[in-house]
């Protein structure tokens, strides 16, 4: 079989990405891996290669650093590689009160969370709109339904691409092209060790759900059409209790899960 179509996925080489990339390798996608990680992703894309008989093209690159999405997009115009699929999945949080984490940890989520996958969907939303046909799935996170004390801007950063996905999706109705917005909640994969929240409450003693699993939710949601994903019926309900809530009481539960629970 000539594989035809291909998939982008950032934050490849491990947890959701990682999974996400073998997901579509086994339903037969080309893949453009990106991570900072050359190593790895030179290794996983020979690994998709072999197992799954697709092209799989490794790009180590840090979104964090401001022209890097510029810089991804014109290489791939340059290659003549279409992207049928975007995946922004890259992403990360850090634990700690906002006075007293450096600057360059808060701006640095911000400018991969939000700049960066703003800017890619806006780049390659542009040649789908043309074709009429393309797919986006921005992994945003159930952080995103509630303020988060102690990890202020992770949280925040998430309700922007909730609110961001909701409103493309609804602007592009009609044209060929989808937006899904992944959200999972407590997941068992790096982010907690880069976050440092590996001792939380919430990764300690509320059972973390799999990549893979939360990976298989959304790609069934991509591929559905669906706007809003929310992996896991446990997070879902999580998810509601949020809106009817007192806000104040919101809040400090979330502070609350983010605690040691040492």
């Amino acid at each position: 079989m000539k594989n035809t179509k291909t998939a982008l996925i950032t934050g490849a080489s491990s947890g959701i990405g990682y999974e996400l990339a073998k997901i579509f390798a086994a339903d037969h996608y080309n893949i453009v891996l990106i991570a900072r990680s050359a190593n790895k992703l030179d290794q996983f894309a020979d690994e998709l290669q072999r197992t799954y008989g697709i092209s799989a093209k490794p790009i180590a690159l840090d979104l964090t650093a401001a022209p890097a999405s510029q810089f991804l997009f014109d290489q791939l115009q340059r290659e003549r590689i279409a992207v049928d699929v975007l995946v922004n999945n890259a992403g990360y949080g850090k634990f700690g009160e906002f006075a007293k984490i450096f600057g360059d940890e808060s701006l640095g989520q911000i400018q991969l969370n939000i700049t960066a996958l703003t800017q890619l969907t806006k780049l390659f939303l542009d040649p789908m709109l043309e074709r009429h046909s393309g797919k986006i799935l921005n992994v945003a996170s159930t952080a995103g339904f509630q303020p988060g004390p102690l990890m202020a801007v992770y949280y925040a950063s998430k309700a922007y691409v909730i609110s961001f996905s909701e409103a493309l999706a609804n602007e592009l109705s009609g044209t060929g092209v989808t937006v899904t917005c992944l959200c999972p909640g407590a997941t068992d994969t790096k982010f907690q060790q880069r976050a440092g929240t590996e001792n939380s409450i919430l990764f300690r003693k509320m059972r973390p759900m799999d990549a893979h699993t939360v990976a298989q939710d959304g790609y069934r949601g991509l591929m559905a059409g669906k706007t809003l994903v929310i992996s896991g019926f446990k997070n879902w309900l999580l998810a509601e209790a949020t809106r009817f809530g007192p806000r104040k009481l919101v809040t400090a539960v979330s502070r609350r899960v983010m605690q040691s629970s040492k």
